[in-house]
Formats: structure tokens, C-alpha cells, sequence
């Protein structure tokens, strides 16, 4: 901000030294006059020669011409600028002027321009750092805030026509950060208290199997119909006991990732446009074939930007999974539904692990000395669900073909 006003103000002196500079190079004459005045005497001198009466009434920087008189000493004692001609033997004075009118409005009119552009600079400077500089600079704190976590300082109102929409952004993203914080500390404390809870209900058949093994190993039961009864009693602690890991890990799974999708309806065009958008310079660089093939618009239900976000997942697999040869997006009905199919050449998954493709934190064994948490399409199938839709997948020879299907409105 300060530098910025150091530089506004270096203009206007750049400015005020311009103007300055110009005048007194007008002043001496480096843009008046420049020689015009002795074109108009040696055509007056002309004319005397040939016998004309002196007259400067039709020269514009001449004001009077004089002929010497025998012992006229005031002759030469004038003041301003003259010039002296013999002429068939006769001295003419020929009084002219430098500067004149019509040079004293040049010199106006300069003066005039660079002051107008000198003023509508500064008032550009002037106008950029009230709308532009200073809202901007009220929100550099804001992302550093954010980022320490500071989420519950407010954005300060602002009416701005370039940074309203930013601003109103901005804001939106703190709230919204700000309440997936809360629910994310309450998911944590109920799965915490729940697992406190259920890892204290362990204990009771823990400590039951625990005195019937030393019991056991003490031979302290040696009717052999008691200990097929400890035996049956010691598998049904262990099956209590497995009850509650279960429940543990359902817990731990359950919603760990919170997705938001709003339920809404658009164009199969829309969604295909930004996929398009997005991949076809991308697979061109890869060199990888991208074909979208034709297909009818129609009204799908569906949140637009989780779907995009969908289909972006399956393609970011096929590119990291494939051979990088082709990548084809195909369209089919069936019933109320549009069927969108991702298939990319070189799939390397076995039958066998179809199955878990879907699932958290599952990785196949074509992701060896590849990054990724195999999340990716178990969030896509997570949303496809919240959208009342499905995804599935299947192996066709050397190829992988990954299907989302979305509802018709």
C-alpha cells in the first residue's frame, strides 16, 4: 500500500517536471518561430528590390518596416528584434516578433493536454487504489488465517464490483470450514465415546475367557461334560468379543468422509462440456486417444459438479492404471436411466478383485509403485448413491470399463 502512494506519487512529480521541462523549452523558442520570420523578410526585401512601397501588412511576424534617413542616429536605437537590409543602396529595418499569438496559444493548448493527461493518470492511480489495491489489501490476512485455522474471524463486509463475489466466496468457504470442523470434532467425540465404551464392554467376556483358560490350564475341571461347557462359554465371549471389534470398525468406517450433494437436475451436455473441456488437451499431451462418442442430451437428476467430480475419478484411474493408449467415454438407456461408461485400454486387474474396487482404502495389485489412498471410486460411489444412482464396473478382455448410471429426470 505505501509503495504503491510512493508511486502515485512519483507520477505527479514525473508529471509537474514534464510540464515544466516543455514550457521552458517553448519559452526559448525551440518550438516557436522556427525561422519563419526571415522567409517573411527576404520576401519584403524581394519586393523593395522590385520597386514596391515597404508595407508588412501581409506578413504575419514583420510589424513594421523602416528606411534609413541621412544622420537618423534613432535608426538603430529601438527595442525588440529587427533586421537590417541594404537595398539598391538603401538600409530598411525590418522589425519582427519571435513570439507570437498564435505561438502563446500552442503553448496554452500543450499545457492544457499534459495537464489533462497528467490529471486523468493520477485520477486512474487514485481510482485503482480505492477499488482495487485497498480491497485487496483487507483481505491478504484472510487465506493466512484460514490456513492457521482461524476460522471463526469474520470477513468484514465490503461492496466492491471486482472483489464482491470473491469476497462473498471467501466468507462462504470459512463457514464452510468452519461447520465441517465442528462436524468432524462431533463425529470424533461420538466414535470416541464409542469406542471407549465398547473397548470397556471387551473386558467383562475378555476377563470371563481369561479365568476359564487358567481355570483350564489348572485342570480344575475334570468332569469332561463341564469342560465342553467351559469350552462352549469360552467361544461365546470370543463371538461376544468379535461382536464388538465389528462394531469398532463399522465406526471407524462409517462416515469418515463427509460428502455433500445437492440435489438438482442437468443437461448430459453440461456435464460432457466440462469433461471436454478439462481432458482433451490433457490426453492430447499424454498422446492418448480421447473419443467421446455421440450422444442424445437428455435431463439427468444429479448435483452437476459432484457428477463432473465422478467422472473425473474414473478417468484419472484409467489414465494411471492404463497403457495410456485409449480412453472412450460411451452412452447407453437403460429404463429411466442414462448409463455413462468409461473405458480405457490396458486393464490390468484380475477378475478376482472386481469385487473390492469400491471399497475404502482398497488398492489392487496393478497400484504397486503407484501413489493414491484408494479412495478415489469409493467416494465416486459414495455420491452416486446420494444422487440415486449407481457405478459399477467390468473387465472386457484387455479392457476396463467403469459405468456410472444416472437417473432421468
Amino acid at each position: 500500500m505505501k509503495t504503491y502512494r510512493i508511486f502515485t506519487a512519483a507520477v505527479a512529480i514525473f508529471f509537474v517536471l514534464a510540464i515544466a521541462v516543455v514550457n521552458v523549452v517553448m519559452m526559448n523558442g525551440s518550438f516557436v518561430n522556427g525561422g519563419e520570420y526571415r522567409v517573411e523578410i527576404e520576401r519584403a526585401a524581394l519586393a523593395i528590390s522590385q520597386g514596391k512601397e515597404p508595407d508588412n501588412s501581409h506578413f504575419e511576424y514583420i510589424r513594421s518596416i523602416e528606411k534609413a534617413n541621412e544622420f537618423d542616429n534613432a535608426f538603430f536605437d529601438v527595442n525588440g528584434e529587427y533586421a537590417i537590409r541594404i537595398i539598391n543602396g538603401v538600409a530598411y529595418r525590418f522589425d519582427y516578433q519571435i513570439v507570437q499569438e498564435a505561438d502563446r496559444k500552442t503553448m496554452v493548448t500543450v499545457n492544457v493536454i499534459l495537464g489533462i493527461t497528467a490529471l486523468t493518470v493520477i485520477g486512474v492511480l487514485i481510482y485503482i487504489e480505492k477499488n482495487i489495491i485497498k480491497p485487496f489489501h483487507r483481505l491478504t490476512d484472510v487465506p493466512y488465517q484460514l490456513s492457521k485455522g482461524n476460522l471463526i474471524m469474520p470477513v468484514k463486509e465490503m461492496k466492491s464490483r471486482y472483489f464482491g463475489r470473491f469476497h462473498w466466496g471467501l466468507d462462504l468457504l470459512r463457514d464452510k470450514l468452519e461447520q465441517q470442523k465442528a462436524e468432524e470434532m462431533r463425529l470424533q467425540k461420538e466414535k470416541k465415546t464409542l469406542i471407549l465404551s465398547l473397548s470397556h464392554d471387551i473386558n467383562t467376556p475378555l476377563s470371563a475367557i481369561k479365568l476359564y483358560a487358567k481355570a483350564l490350564s489348572k485342570n480344575l475341571y475334570r468332569d469332561r461334560e463341564r469342560q465342553r461347557e467351559i469350552a462352549e462359554n469360552i467361544n461365546k465371549k470370543a463371538d461376544e468379543i468379535e461382536a464388538f471389534v465389528s462394531q469398532i470398525v463399522t465406526a471407524s468406517n462409517e462416515d469418515f468422509l463427509h460428502i455433500e450433494v445437492s440435489p438438482s437436475e442437468m443437461y448430459l451436455s453440461e456435464l460432457m462440456d466440462k469433461i471436454k473441456a478439462y481432458y482433451t488437451e490433457k490426453l492430447e499431451l499424454n498422446r492418448t486417444d480421447f473419443v467421446i462418442s455421440e450422444y442424445g442430451n437428455c435431463i439427468l437428476k444429479g448435483d452437476l459438479e459432484r457428477s463432473v467430480e465422478v467422472l473425473q475419478n474414473i478417468i484419472e484411474n484409467s489414465i494411471k492404471y492404463g497403457d495410456g493408449r485409449m480412453i472412450r467415454i460411451d452412452f447407453s438407456d437403460e429404463e429411466d436411466c442414462k448409463l455413462v461408461t468409461v473405458t480405457n485400454s490396458g486393464g490390468s486387474l484380475s477378475e478376482s478383485e472386481l469385487p473390492h474396487i469400491f471399497e475404502s482404502f482398497w488398492r489392487g495389485s496393478n497400484a504397486k509403485n503407484r501413489s493414491g489412498s484408494g479412495l478415489g471410486l469409493y467416494i465416486c460411489r459414495q455420491i452416486m448413491l446420494k444422487m440415486d444412482g449407481e457405478i459399477f464396473a467390468k473387465i472386457d478382455g484387455e479392457y476396463m470399463k467403469v459405468t456410472a448410471v444416472f437417473r432421468k429426470s
